[in-house]
């Protein structure tokens, strides 16, 4: 059986053409994934990982790349392999004669190693069914063949587990390495998934952030496309926390059509603007309900007020989704709408706006 010990020992087999010595004891293998197999129901295994080099040897470890693939290629049972290469720069030491005092320069906002975009689904307040849109999007953008991680950074909210129909403790080979858990196409980490589901998480800020940034660089999140991050709402210490230690690729803003809720998506907006984050669309939620028995269309929260926003604003309106009974079940039920019902017309929006995202490059 093809494992992942057995992957690294295979790799062990590559030269490290810089440093010397093998690519797997010069820690030059992250990201490291193995799925399907017999365990698994699947025919085949499909290994991915990422080579984490020095940017100006890129043209020198692309043979070692390319023979370390070969190399797992040919395992038993591999029926398909993703190696990639992601660069980092070394750091300049500290100027100990400058002004700054001897201190090292902070270091700016990284890319996560492995992950292509970082896409946020934010909101200004809570209630306005911004989970149910990140898990939906996330879904619809697996379905359109892209490699998706959904990341719940609502610590004290977490309700993707529940929404994605993921249960258990993710697992830890070594103590530091987390292996997430996957569904519908969609890898994905929760601080639900660490905790019971009645159990509270009473933490102060530093322990928020310790968190977030262990899911973020602890979680072996493989080779994605695009890694969406279901933020809490409002403009607090996660949001802050992203902008200054990530590279955030766009950000989408959901709202109700309501004045309330509107305010605060303002205030989101003007966060993002600070923190030098785009803003790719506005998504109106619970736009308009059509009564199951008569037909007869209501709306509860008004209408039409984040399109204007949007248009006052200079962003685009992506979607406007409906509040429907079908869209609540689906969500409580582990399979969102756009599994449990593609072809349907509430399933119609996320899939379009996830067709949209492809089209541009942003997912």
């Amino acid at each position: 059986m093809t494992t992942r010990e057995a992957v690294l020992e295979a790799l062990k087999g590559v030269k490290d053409p810089v440093g010397g010595g093998d690519i797997v004891s010069a820690g030059l293998v992250r990201a490291l994934t193995v799925e399907g197999g017999a365990k698994e129901g699947a025919e085949g295994v499909s290994v991915r990982f990422v080579l984490e080099i020095d940017g100006k040897h890129a043209n020198v470890m692309e043979d070692a790349r390319s023979k370390a693939e070969a190399l797992v290629k040919g395992m038993d049972g591999v029926t398909s392999v993703s190696a990639m290469m992601t660069a980092h720069s070394k750091k300049a030491p500290p100027d100990l004669k400058g002004a700054g005092g001897g201190k090292p320069a902070p270091k700016g906002p990284e890319r996560v190693p492995g992950v292509d975009r970082i896409l946020l689904i934010a909101s200004g307040k809570g209630g306005v069914g911004k989970s149910t849109v990140a898990a939906n999007l996330a879904t619809a953008l697996a379905a359109e063949g892209r490699k998706v991680g959904l990341l719940d950074a609502d610590i004290y909210g977490p309700s993707q587990p529940r929404m994605l129909g993921v249960s258990g403790r993710p697992d830890s080979p070594d103590g530091k390495i987390i292996l997430p858990l996957r569904n519908h196409g969609v890898t994905m980490m929760s601080m639900g998934l660490m905790m019971p589901e009645d159990q509270a998480v009473v933490w102060r800020g530093p322990m928020l952030m310790g968190a977030l940034q262990q899911m973020l660089g602890q979680v072996q999140w493989g080779a994605l496309d695009v890694l969406i991050i279901d933020l809490p709402p409002g403009t607090g210490d996660v949001q802050l926390t992203l902008g200054q230690k990530y590279v955030v690729d766009g950000a989408i803003i959901v709202s109700t059509p309501q004045d309330v809720a509107l305010m605060d998506a303002r205030r989101a907006i003007a966060m993002f603007e600070k923190m030098d984050t785009p803003v790719i669309g506005m998504i109106e939620n619970m736009s308009t309900h059509v009564c199951s028995e008569c037909g007869h269309e209501e709306h509860l929260f008004g209408h039409g007020g984040v399109a204007a926003e949007a248009e006052k604003l200079g962003v685009p309106l992506l979607a406007e989704i409906p509040l429907h009974l079908d869209i609540r079940l689906a969500a409580d039920a582990g399979a969102p709408i756009v599994i449990s019902a593609p072809e349907s017309a509430q399933a119609a929006p996320y899939r379009a706006v996830a067709k949209a995202l492809v089209e541009q490059g942003l997912a």
